[in-house]
């Protein structure tokens, strides 16, 4: 063993030993270890595509900010692999269900909300994620947003740290109109004025007792019509317009 690899080998053992990473009778797969030597010959401003699951120390990450170094995460064929398919629930025939789905930050209040939603009466079909590993929102905002936009669910809720991110994928859906909501009165407005069907809330900004009242509020209000129809065709006109043709 070299000088560099001893070095390395015992800035392994103590990032592991901090992070309470301790090899095991069966450990996992060795996950690769980037050090400030990674770094130092590498050209000012550079990227670094850098393993997903990577050790980074705190030298490495100052000289990666020191010479402007974009670290960027390079998914394994692992992980690439690993996808989660949403919505394993079947939709209703009638298209009538809720289909509700959450990113890692909205994991826990979607879970307390799917039991909301039966206690309604709404047949719930839960697009994820399943658990609070980080996940990427835009993958259950468009799930969510497809079976609204397919007529196979009548309703769409999605919840992330803020509402908005998921809010900006999901209206990139032909047919979907997501509105983010953080009060009974947007909720109301939504609904009354722009035929909202797709709900996104903010776990991050909001309780579970507020949730609840804002998605009792948004299910229960009814499309104003009238004056307000007019306007909502005006923004269906405007997504035809640059929907790409095939």
């Amino acid at each position: 063993m070299t000088d560099r690899e001893a070095i390395r080998a015992k800035v392994r053992q103590a990032v592991y030993r901090t992070l309470g990473l301790e090899p095991r009778l069966n450990p996992a797969p060795r996950r690769r270890l980037i050090t400030e030597f990674d770094l130092r010959t590498l050209a000012f401003g550079s990227d670094l595509q850098v393993p997903e699951g990577s050790l980074i120390t705190p030298l490495a990450r100052q000289v990666a900010m020191d010479r402007h170094i974009t670290l960027r995460t390079a998914p394994t064929a692992a992980s690439a692999a690993k996808v989660e398919t949403p919505c394993m629930a079947t939709p209703s025939a009638g298209g009538k269900a809720v289909a509700i789905g959450a990113d890692h930050g909205g994991f826990k209040l979607k879970e307390s909300l799917k039991g909301y939603l039966r206690e309604l009466g709404q047949e719930v079909i839960d697009c994820g994620t399943n658990s609070t590993e980080a996940v990427d929102y835009p993958d259950f905002a468009l799930a969510v947003a497809e079976l609204v936009s397919q007529g196979r669910a009548t309703r769409g809720i999605l919840i992330d740290g803020a509402g908005i991110g998921s809010c900006m994928a999901a209206n990139k859906v032909p047919g979907v109109r997501a509105a983010m909501c953080h009060d009974q009165s947007t909720a109301l407005n939504s609904r009354e004025h722009n035929d909202a069907n797709v709900l996104t809330l903010g776990a991050g900004l909001i309780g579970e007792a507020l949730a609840r009242q804002i998605v009792k509020t948004w299910l229960e209000t009814p499309f104003g019509g009238g004056r307000h129809a007019r306007r909502v065709e005006k923004i269906m006109q405007t997504e035809r317009r640059f929907l790409r043709k095939p």
